[in-house]
């Protein structure tokens, strides 16, 4: 796939992928990064709802992964231990983006054209709305939790950060104060800060969670686009420019940004992104097909693993998250996958 073709990042994808067997596909590769490094070992379960855009996927307390449906407005899971699936469905029109869960195994997603984020109870089937309280905040995108259970949200064509506070079923929108900014990935910092990346512009933003101010920090290139974020311990700022193809760092203390170009340059078109319990940053190169997982070691400033994600080819990676119970990401592709990607231990090259 060309990166002409690749670019119609305004477009969802509608990919198509044929496989010569079902269940788990195994695959081990590590290809020329930087610095050598341990490999990467990936395995991806096909999902038995073709052309569904199955994305987001996240970890409740009893194992399972859970994971939205985009294109088949569909709220499901995977035991990855038998590879069996469970499916709920949701209202029509609905298009779930992004989801998460609680430790009580509560299942919250994002609405993305129905205006609303939506709460499932596993047990029961029960879903309970929480709509957007001004109706040009229709497109609730990415949710975090924060340290007291509350959900921060981006909201991209709408331009809004929000937050509920579950307790109460109340929705604050925040509006963010660049037109056309298009507020994206999101995280919420050791201080119970929300961070999140505007991919409309080339601009971090962040919002005070007692006064509820909202600040902006332009970054240094004004062709950036950021378009996912990952905070490490040290409360880095990890961001991925996709119009640039370069992994970005923002250290609040010091207000200092620094790039480092991706292994696949300019074309890297990079998108889902992560950091692991060992403060690696991982980011997807959506670029080259098949989609390459890579690694970033902040102690020694190097990539130092390179693996293509091969059985599926991936077509878009588009979110992910560490889960530290399994040592592993855990994503879902274009490709009509889920995807796990166990880490190797260590630092980084030559640990």
């Amino acid at each position: 796939m060309t990166r002409q073709r690749h670019w119609r990042w305004r477009l969802l994808a509608t990919g198509r992928l044929g496989y010569a067997a079902a269940g788990a596909i195994t695959g081990l590769v590590l290809v020329g990064a930087t610095a050598p490094g341990p490999p990467v070992v990936i395995t991806e379960w096909k999902v038995p709802w073709a052309d569904t855009r199955p994305r987001d996927p996240y970890f409740d307390p009893q194992g399972r992964v859970w994971f939205v449906g985009q294109a088949g407005n569909y709220i499901a899971y995977l035991d990855p231990s038998s590879g069996k699936f469970k499916r709920y469905e949701i209202d029509p029109g609905t298009h779930p983006h992004n989801l998460i869960v609680d430790p009580k195994g509560i299942v919250w997603y994002s609405g993305n054209t129905s205006g609303m984020i939506g709460r499932l109870d596993p047990a029961t089937g029960k879903i309970t709305r929480f709509p957007m309280p001004d109706r040009s905040a229709g497109d609730p995108h990415t949710l975090v939790f924060d340290r007291q259970g509350d959900i921060w949200f981006t909201v991209q064509q709408g331009n809004f950060v929000g937050k509920l506070t579950v307790a109460s079923g109340s929705i604050r929108l925040i509006p963010v104060p660049t037109a056309n900014a298009r507020p994206y990935g999101i995280g919420v910092d050791a201080k119970n800060r929300p961070w999140f990346v505007e991919f409309g512009t080339n601009k971090l933003g962040t919002v005070d969670p007692t006064s509820f101010k909202l600040s902006e920090y332009t970054l240094p290139d004004e062709r950036a686009r950021p378009r996912r974020m990952a905070i490490t311990a040290d409360g880095s700022i990890w961001y991925g420019d996709y119009a640039r193809g370069v992994l970005g760092r923002f250290d609040p203390g010091s207000g200092k940004f620094s790039e480092w170009p991706l292994p696949e340059g300019g074309s890297a078109l990079p998108y889902a992104m992560t950091a692991d319990d060992q403060n690696r940053v991982w980011v997807v190169e959506t670029g080259p097909q098949p989609n390459r997982l890579v690694g970033f070691d902040p102690a020694s400033q190097k990539f130092f693993s390179v693996t293509p994600i091969a059985e599926s080819g991936g077509l878009t990676v588009r979110h992910m998250i560490y889960h530290a119970g399994t040592k592993a990401i855990w994503f879902g592709t274009d490709a009509n996958t889920i995807g796990r990607a166990r880490l190797p231990e260590g630092g980084g090259p030559e640990t």
